[in-house]
């Protein structure tokens, strides 16, 4: 079971860090017996109530997957205005992102309540596989695909690990389609790695989280639920 914080915040009643504080405040009970322990995980099935109201939906775990457009940021709003997943994927329960996916690119990106399978996906210790096609222009030899794939100093001075970089194709318009296999997953990471080795990104696309695929048949911009079988995947 999820602790008590994450399904208050998965709920939609507050922010994480607000629910955190109401438990602690002695506003949140679990089957009639307030509780003030943030991380305690109450059983499957029981009531909660905030403020003596029932936390309605808060233990229906539920994972979708969206073809994020190039454009939308992946956060649940933005303090500039800009078109956020959260206007796209509009559901009853408040689905958080898994992970990031910069705005100017695409692909498939996570949105769920489930606070373990979460924190499995991103936490650094579980090392997910996330899957890359990359579009980038720049005269292409040897030489650069070894840059790629060795030990690359990032500006805040964290050396990343050495990824595997497979040459997918090379064109005659002077670009080439890469496929990264990241596990570290550092900000921006593929786009540094690529100025670094004198390349120019054209357009970046996750296509994989682990041994889950992006539908072929899910157009830009539109989600879906993942069924069981597909969160089966995601916890391989």
């Amino acid at each position: 079971m999820e602790r008590l914080q994450n399904i208050i915040a998965h709920s939609g009643a507050a922010s994480r860090r607000g629910a955190a504080d109401l438990i602690q405040a002695g506003a949140v009970s679990v089957d009639g017996t307030v509780v003030y322990e943030p991380g305690m995980r109450p059983p499957e099935g029981a009531v909660i109530r905030l403020h003596g109201r029932r936390i309605e939906g808060a233990s229906r775990k539920r994972t979708v997957v969206l073809n994020k457009p190039v454009g939308v940021v992946s956060t649940m709003s933005d303090p500039f205005g800009a078109p956020t997943v959260a206007e796209l994927v509009r559901t009853s329960e408040r689905l958080v992102p898994v992970g990031r996916l910069d705005r100017d690119s695409d692909g498939l990106l996570l949105m769920s309540n489930d606070g373990e399978l979460v924190n499995r996906l991103t936490h650094p210790r579980f090392e997910h596989e996330k899957t890359y096609i990359v579009k980038v222009a720049g005269r292409w030899n040897d030489e650069k695909l070894a840059l790629l794939t060795s030990p690359i100093k990032m500006d805040d001075g964290y050396v990343i690990r050495p990824v595997p970089v497979e040459v997918i194709s090379v064109r005659a318009d002077n670009t080439v389609i890469l496929k990264f296999t990241l596990k570290e997953g550092r900000k921006r990471q593929i786009r540094k790695m690529c100025s670094a080795a004198h390349l120019v990104v054209l357009s970046l696309t996750r296509v994989a989280v682990g041994a889950f695929k992006l539908p072929k048949d899910l157009p830009s911009g539109k989600w879906r639920d993942l069924t069981n079988e597909e969160i089966a995947l995601l916890t391989k």
